[in-house]
């Protein structure tokens, strides 16, 4: 089949999300070994891009990979199927996960002798497990450590649900209409640059307007994709011109535009190894950080170094999350309703029923999969 716009991508039963969710992931790793070791110099792709490290670069295309997939699924699914779809697939492993660094990680390392009663120990068990604010330090936990940070790639976990929510509630306020949905976005846009134009950001601000941003996009492009072609000459034509702009003033709309389009274009052009059952991706992304916090704990060594023996245990325990958490937590859905096919709605133009997969993010991460 010759794949000429996004909608004939999102109707064929293949696609790449998976596999560039799971290379995502590992990026963010890869990047972070740098910070966690204390390393000098840049990672691979900071040298080339320049604009943003590796693990950056990797949460820009899991959010716009999971504005796409999440736009379906608003689309597919009555809000409360969907909202507990969403549910499903993001808090199970998220708490298990926060819950083995709290009363396995911490107790075993830790030097506070007040560890149990410190109220930072349950603050971060409560703050991050419903996502209310992220927090990061755990009591006498890797503090003698270039970062002491229990896991650094949590904080985006909250904004890619807020942004689930704000999707619901579009929907139930009829505005998430194609026509509807992009006056928002456009009159989002001017907002924020009317609101932040030139403003110096803090680091939290500008995370979440950039992810916002790639996420709205996402969703765009699921709207408009009858008219967002598959081009190969439209993929280079971006890229050169990309690298053209790169250091000047505009390189990083030239960025945004690219790195869009170039998640969306692998996702259903090129012919790649299918990842169909097993996404361990999301528990990489969760489980990345503290493994390389541990690695650093008891065999430091050089970022390569890190990243190799951090892939490994990450990579171990995210298979066992997928099989003991978030697919067991997966099948709990077809009891709310919510449809698990692999197939998009027939709502739109140049779709048929029942096709493209859905999201594992994001955040974000990689949490939009899966109904």
């Amino acid at each position: 089949m010759t794949l000429r716009t996004l909608a004939d991508g999102s109707v064929q039963h293949d696609n790449n999300f998976n596999l560039i969710r799971l290379v995502a992931a590992w990026l963010v790793i890869y990047g972070h070994s740098w910070p966690v070791t204390a390393s000098g110099g840049a990672d691979l792709l900071l040298q080339v891009v320049q604009i943003k490290f590796a693990g950056g670069i990797a949460v820009d295309m899991f959010f716009v990979i999971s504005g796409f997939l999440i736009a379906c699924s608003v689309e597919r699914n009555p809000l409360p199927q969907y909202l507990v779809a969403r549910a499903l697939r993001i808090f199970p492993a998220l708490i298990v996960c926060v819950a083995l660094s709290v009363f396995v990680l911490g107790p075993l390392l830790t030097t506070a002798p007040d560890y149990w009663s410190s109220a930072g120990t349950w603050k971060y068990l409560w703050k991050n497990i419903t996502l209310r604010q992220t927090q990061y330090f755990l009591p006498g936990v890797f503090e003698t450590l270039p970062s002491a940070a229990i896991n650094g790639s949590l904080w985006s976990l909250p904004i890619e649900f807020k942004l689930y929510l704000l999707l619901a509630f579009l929907a139930f306020a009829r505005l998430f209409r194609r026509g509807r949905f992009t006056v928002f976005c456009l009159v989002a846009l001017v907002a924020a640059i009317v609101r932040y134009g030139g403003e110096s950001l803090t680091p939290e601000k500008s995370n979440l307007l950039w992810c916002t941003a790639y996420f709205l996009t996402g969703s765009l492009a699921w709207h408009h994709r009858a008219r967002i072609p598959l081009s190969w000459p439209l993929l280079v034509g971006l890229l050169v011109g990309a690298a053209a702009l790169r250091g000047g003033p505009y390189y990083f709309i030239a960025y945004f535009v690219a790195l869009s389009y170039t998640t969306l274009f692998l996702a259903y052009v090129p012919k790649l190894p299918a990842i169909r059952r097993h996404d361990i991706s999301y528990g990489v992304y969760l489980y990345g950080w503290p493994s390389q916090q541990l690695v650093q704990q008891f065999s430091p060594g050089s970022a390569l170094h890190n990243t190799l023996w951090a892939t490994l245990l990450a990579g171990t325990l995210a298979a066992l999350s997928w099989r003991l958490v978030e697919e067991p937590a997966l099948r709990l859905k077809h009891r709310f309703g919510a449809r698990l096919g692999r197939r998009t709605p027939s709502t739109t133009p140049g779709t048929s029923p029942e096709t493209a997969p859905e999201p594992a993010t994001a955040a974000a991460s990689p949490v939009a999969a899966d109904g």
